[in-house]
């Protein structure tokens, strides 16, 4: 399981033109799920979702995480984002999960990090095809591997 994870200031997913999912300061999260991401994957990427500190301590260092800020969390599916990319011209997405795997694993994820984080977890709609927004802070941009 990769995440793309984005500090914002505010982030938003559309779907046909309405909004799925809105967040103020927090992380915004591209997941992609791989083959064979099992439960404890799942557990993994939700603990360092949470846990990863990438907000600014009253010194100014990385020393905080959305868990610690309270900020939301928006967790958008990207299956590309498991693409392999290694040769050629043109993605391979023979590295994703097959729909049905990828989906159940992704909303596992999406309530683990519901019932481990009170500031509030939105998402975009599966397998649809989606707007993102978002206002990058830093930029402080980090891809995560479970």
């Amino acid at each position: 399981m990769l995440a793309l994870i984005q500090r914002v200031t505010r982030a938003s997913v559309e779907v046909d033109g309405s909004t799925m999912g809105r967040i103020d300061a927090g992380l915004l999260a591209l997941v992609g799920v791989q083959p064979g991401d099992d439960s404890a994957t799942i557990a993994r990427m939700a603990r360092k979702l949470l846990g990863y500190r990438v907000f600014p301590d009253d010194a100014g260092k990385m020393n905080r995480s959305v868990a610690d800020t309270g900020g939301g969390l928006l967790l958008v599916s990207q299956f590309t984002l498991a693409a392999d990319t290694a040769a050629g011209m043109r993605p391979s997405f023979s590295t994703a999960a097959p729909p049905a795997e990828a989906e159940r694993a992704f909303n596992l994820l999406v309530e683990a990090c519901r019932a481990a984080h009170a500031g509030g977890v939105e998402t975009g709609r599966f397998g649809a095809h989606m707007v993102v927004s978002l206002v990058n802070d830093g930029p402080v941009t980090f891809l995560l591997r479970a």
